[in-house]
């Protein structure tokens, strides 16, 4: 087995940052020609750290070679799950009296839920991009690469549960929740841009909560630890630029409309994952959502990442 370095921490209580006086809270007022510079500056952020777009495969070249990399060096739990069968009972939908379930089991089903709901999201969303009709082309080159970044996501999650000994596919939506990611896909911008914007800020949350859980869970695996936390900090970097990008699209009433929602958005999207209340402090993670300031994000992560210039002091 590989041996793997202990990945940089991603929560907020891993290392000081001591930036209180560099980065502001997400919500921060912006005018209509900041966020009009920070759209391009995005732009130059995801070329320079993406690469060429592979369209036919959804795929971004300098992510294709980084897993390469990954999967040439794999990294594999000493023991599987105490009964894998479990996991692919209660993936999907919990069958199970959670009760029952080992903690490795319910972080497992809780990754497969999460990053299925992202699949079925995202999916969507692609299969909407030609009727979207995108008259900006920064936006619309964007939003290719937004959507391929979170592709390149879905296979990283795929890798974590390898890294558990678990074979795992992204199963299709039922008919009702692919209709209701659909209609939401296909939204007037005003409109969308709220929720979409705390639907990734939930995605930042969840991952920064998951940080502290994994030495719990995986206290006797250091090296599953160490491979899923280096997988989940790939994904980390990219959601807390996603935040910076979609706050992009809120003026003073999307702001104050996104605020409102926070909690009742968490509270629906998480209702769909019943280990979340087992596994994490549920109200603490709307506190977070509510309080996001980058000043509570380590330096070397926000270093690999983008913040809008309006969130910085």
């Amino acid at each position: 087995m590989a041996n793997v370095s202990a990945q940089p921490r991603i929560n907020s209580s891993a290392r000081p940052v001591n930036a209180q006086a560099r980065y502001r809270s997400i919500f921060t007022p912006s005018t209509r020609e900041e966020r009009a510079a920070n759209f391009k500056s995005y732009l130059a952020h995801l070329e320079a750290q993406d690469g060429e777009v592979i369209v036919e495969e959804r795929d971004l070249a300098v992510r294709r070679a980084r897993r390469a990399r990954i999967q040439a060096n794999p990294v594999r739990a000493r023991r599987p799950l105490p009964d894998p069968a479990r996991f692919h009972r209660n993936a999907l939908r919990l069958r199970d009296d959670p009760r029952s379930l080992d903690r490795r089991t319910l972080l497992a089903t809780f990754l497969y839920k999460f990053a299925w709901h992202e699949w079925i999201g995202i999916s969507t969303a692609w299969d909407a991009l030609p009727v979207m009709g995108e008259p900006d082309p920064t936006i619309e080159r964007i939003n290719l690469y937004h959507l391929c970044e979170e592709f390149s996501h879905m296979r990283l999650f795929l890798e974590m549960f390898r890294t558990l000994h678990l074979e795992a596919e992204l199963a299709p939506p039922g008919k009702w929740t692919g209709r209701m990611y659909r209609v939401f896909c296909r939204l007037p911008g005003s409109i969308l841009a709220p929720p979409a914007f705390i639907t990734e800020l939930m995605g930042l949350t969840v991952y920064r909560h998951l940080d502290r859980l994994l030495d719990d869970v995986l206290a006797d695996e250091p090296e599953a630890r160490e491979r899923i936390r280096e997988l989940l900090l790939e994904i980390m970097t990219d959601e807390l630029a996603h935040v910076g990008e979609r706050r992009n699209f809120l003026g003073p009433v999307g702001v104050r409309a996104a605020r409102a929602m926070l909690a009742p958005m968490y509270r629906m999207f998480f209702r769909d994952l019943p280990e979340t209340r087992i596994l994490f402090d549920f109200k603490q993670m709307i506190e977070d959502g509510r309080t996001f300031d980058y000043s509570k994000i380590p330096a070397d992560v926000i270093g690999r990442s983008w913040v809008p210039s309006y969130c910085r002091a």
